[in-house]
């Protein structure tokens, strides 16, 4: 069969992926769907800082987020029994807009003057992982290991392009309109994606598009537990999420400090606005340089090093930006060393994340990854919702002490990145 030409997209594309013929087009659409989630999520980013910070503090921000890992105990199952019984397309159709509905109510709630603070933070926090991995799980299901090896960097783009948007926009808004209108922008986004998503799996029309992953005996929680790779990737991001956590409270930390000293000295009308447009430029800042990574750095890292070497950036960063902390413990050194991790964490390890799973079964593609996105990634959060309360109530850790610890973590995780990248790369041999 003749190959067919390429089109001039598709040549467009070449300038940041190896794009062949007749894949340029899929690829930008399932950029621009993820586009959408992400910048639904970054929209309501912001929002959740603001709730829960003037509702608690760091401290109950990081006892939340351990939360949500004790209910995604129920939600992961939850999803597992439902993608062995639905067909792709209602699978996806449903959870969104499951989700897009709650944002309704959130807002109507909040109209209401209900405190939303701790719940609405455990909620945005298993949408953002259950939605995300589900697109992803999607993606790799339309793809063979060799084609999501080279067009993963251009999908992952819209992730990163949507980050940008989402924060400038909410940036933009949060002032004239108020934090919880952001809410219902964000539900219209998910809508929007839905139709995508749903638009793209008729276009591409792999094999079995429409039938549910084939039944098995075993859970998501079984898949993990008896695979040595996906273990490795389930521990893997459990520590990147213990040390990621408790970066985030540190930040969450001083920002809050900061807060109450403008306020105190006239300099913001409230705590709340303070922290809401911080978190916003905060967001901006990490995105923005997300964005140009995974633009013109992430498929270069991939092409010419691989997966297995990306793996190994992102906690040789965590190293030395805790290192540093540990010595200089200030706002401005943590809002930084945060900045550099989160940015390369939203662009090269992301994709490099999503990649390992090309080479796994179907199954294991929409159970055994949403186990390991939304229940090892939340256990993460546990483990550093414990090291909080420990440092606070017990160790009196100030902040150079948390990021001693987290330099510790750092070292382990780079040991499990190695580990991870050697049998990635033994898989990806046996696929071909």
């Amino acid at each position: 069969m003749t190959e067919s030409r390429p089109s001039s997209l598709d040549r467009l594309l070449r300038v940041f992926a190896q794009v062949r013929a007749g894949e340029g087009a899929n690829a930008l659409l399932l950029a621009l769907d993820v586009f959408l989630l992400l910048t639904a999520y970054y929209l309501i980013k912001p929002v959740r800082e603001a709730l829960i910070l003037t509702g608690g503090g760091a401290e109950i921000k990081s006892y939340a987020a351990a939360g949500q890992g004790l209910l995604l105990l129920g939600a992961v199952p939850l999803y597992a029994w439902l993608a062995g019984r639905l067909p792709r397309r209602q699978l996806i159709a449903g959870v969104t807009l499951f989700f897009a509905a709650c944002l309704g109510g959130f807002y109507l709630l909040a109209r209401m003057e209900v405190p939303l603070g701790v719940v609405f933070y455990l909620w945005v926090g298993i949408f953002n992982l259950m939605v995300i991995s589900q697109f992803w799980s999607f993606a790799n299901d339309l793809y063979t290991p060799e084609q999501g090896k080279r067009l993963f960097p251009i999908v992952a783009f819209g992730a990163s392009a949507g980050a940008v948007l989402g924060s400038y926009v909410a940036q933009l808004l949060i002032g004239p309109l108020g934090v919880y209108q952001l809410m219902l922008v964000a539900g219209g986004l998910l809508v929007l994606s839905l139709g995508l998503t749903l638009g793209v799996e008729g276009r591409m029309q792999p094999a079995a598009a429409g039938a549910a992953p084939p039944p098995g005996r075993a859970g998501a929680f079984a898949l993990v537990f008896a695979n040595r790779y996906l273990l490795l990737i389930a521990l893997l991001m459990l520590v990147l999420n213990w040390v990621n956590t408790t970066g985030e409270y540190l930040l969450g930390r001083l920002v809050s400090g900061e807060a109450a000293e403008a306020v105190a000295r006239g300099a913001a009308l409230s705590e709340k606005e303070y922290i809401g447009k911080f978190y916003a430029q905060f967001f901006m800042g990490v995105n923005l340089a997300g964005l140009l990574l995974q633009l013109f750095v992430v498929s270069r890292i991939i092409d010419r090093l691989g997966l297995r070497p990306g793996l190994l950036f992102l906690p040789a960063i965590a190293l030395a930006g805790y290192g540093l902390l540990a010595a200089l413990p200030l706002l401005a050194v943590v809002r930084w060393a945060k900045t550099a991790e989160n940015a390369v964490d939203y662009s090269l390890q992301n994709t490099v994340r999503q990649a390992l799973f090309l080479p796994t079964t179907r199954k294991e593609k929409y159970q055994a990854k949403q186990a390991i996105d939304t229940f090892f990634v939340r256990t993460g959060d546990l483990l550093s919702a414990g090291l909080v309360f420990a440092g606070v109530n017990w160790l009196n850790f100030g902040t150079g002490h948390f990021a001693l610890v987290n330099l510790g973590l750092a070292a382990v995780w780079l040991g499990l990145a190695l580990a991870v990248g050697r049998e990635n790369q033994r898989r990806m041999a046996e696929a071909g």
